[in-house]
C-alpha cells in the first residue's frame, strides 16, 4: 500500500461508519446507485457475459473516483485527470481522438497520483475492507489494475474472434472486439486486452477500448522503437520494461499525446493514427 493509499484509506476509515450496513432492495434492471448497470442489463445491451463483468467493475472505479475525488489526499489525481480533460476532450472523433474509453481506463487504471506510484484503482483495492467487493469481485479489479495498452499484430480471425500477437513479448491473444470491428491480418492494433476470468463467461481476452489502428509506419518500426525507448527504464527485464512502457509512459501524458498528434482517420469502430511517438515529423499533428 503506497503513501497515498494509506492516507486515503485513512480517511475512508474514519467514515465508514456513516455507510449502510445493507444493501438497499431492488429489482433485476433497477439502476444501481449512481445510475450504474448490472451485469444483466449490460448483457441485454449487448456486451458478451465477459465483458459486462468489466464493464460493471469500471463503473466501481468509476463511482469510487466520484466519491473521493474532492478530498484532499486525491487533489493531484483530480487537477491532473481535469485538466486533461479540458486538454484533450475525451469523446472520441470527430471532438478528440481520444475516445472515452481510452481516456477513463488511463484515468482510473494508469494515472499514478503525484510523485507515488498509487493509481486510483490501487487505492480503492487498499480500501476493500471498507467498500466490500465481494472476492469476485475485487479479482476482477485486480484484473484492470494489471492491464495496460499493448500494440499488437493482427494475425486474423478465428471464428467470431481476433488473435493478436504482441510486440516484442510475442505473445498471443484470442480476442473480443467489443467496439465490433474485427480488422484486417497484419494491421497493427494499439489497444487495452484483458483477460478472461472463469470458463463460463469464455475462454477469451476482450478489448477495453477502442482499437487505435496504426497504419503507414511498419512493424519493424514500432519494434524498433519500443527497444530504444524501453532502454530509459530500470526495470530488470524486458517484459518490465514494456510494461512501465506501456502502462506508464515516460513521463504522464505521453501516450495521450501521441494519440492526440497521430490521428489521421476514425470510422465508428476504429480510429486509425499514424506515426512514431518519438518522430515529431511523422506525427500529423506535432
Amino acid at each position: 500500500m503506497g503513501e497515498v493509499a494509506k492516507r486515503l484509506h485513512r480517511k475512508l476509515a474514519s467514515k465508514s461508519h456513516h455507510l449502510p450496513i445493507t444493501a438497499p432492495k431492488r429489482r433485476p434492471g433497477d439502476p444501481l446507485p449512481g445510475g450504474a448497470k448490472d451485469i444483466p442489463t449490460l448483457i441485454k445491451e449487448g456486451c458478451v457475459p465477459l465483458h459486462a463483468v468489466y464493464a460493471f467493475i469500471q463503473q466501481m472505479s468509476s463511482q469510487f473516483a466520484e466519491g473521493v475525488a474532492h478530498w484532499p489526499e486525491m487533489k493531484a489525481w483530480a487537477q491532473v485527470v481535469e485538466r486533461a480533460e479540458d486538454e484533450y476532450m475525451p469523446a472520441g472523433p470527430p471532438m478528440s481522438p481520444l475516445t472515452g474509453s481510452y481516456f477513463w481506463m488511463w484515468a482510473l487504471y494508469d494515472l499514478r497520483i503525484g510523485t507515488s506510484n498509487d493509481t486510483l484503482s490501487s487505492c480503492q483495492i487498499a480500501a476493500n475492507d471498507i467498500i466490500q467487493l465481494d472476492e469476485n469481485q475485487l479479482n476482477v479489479l485486480k484484473a484492470l489494475d494489471r492491464s495496460r495498452m499493448g500494440i499488437y499484430e493482427h494475425l486474423g480471425r478465428d471464428g467470431s474472434n481476433i488473435r493478436l500477437v504482441e510486440l516484442i513479448t510475442e505473445k498471443q491473444f484470442l480476442c473480443h472486439c467489443t467496439s465490433g470491428y474485427v480488422g484486417n491480418k497484419g494491421e497493427l492494433w494499439y489497444v487495452r486486452v484483458v483477460p478472461p476470468l472463469d470458463p463460463e463467461l469464455g475462454e477469451f481476452w476482450v478489448t477495453m477500448t477502442t482499437p487505435y489502428v496504426l497504419v503507414n509506419v511498419s512493424k519493424s518500426d514500432w519494434i524498433a522503437f519500443l527497444k530504444r525507448t524501453m532502454l530509459h527504464s530500470d526495470a530488470s527485464t524486458d517484459q518490465a520494461r514494456l510494461h512501465r512502457l506501456l502502462k506508464y509512459g515516460p513521463d504522464t501524458h505521453y501516450w495521450n499525446e501521441f494519440v492526440f498528434k497521430a490521428y489521421c482517420n476514425h470510422r465508428q469502430n476504429a480510429v486509425f493514427l499514424t506515426g512514431i511517438p518519438d518522430m515529431a515529423a511523422t506525427l500529423p499533428h506535432a
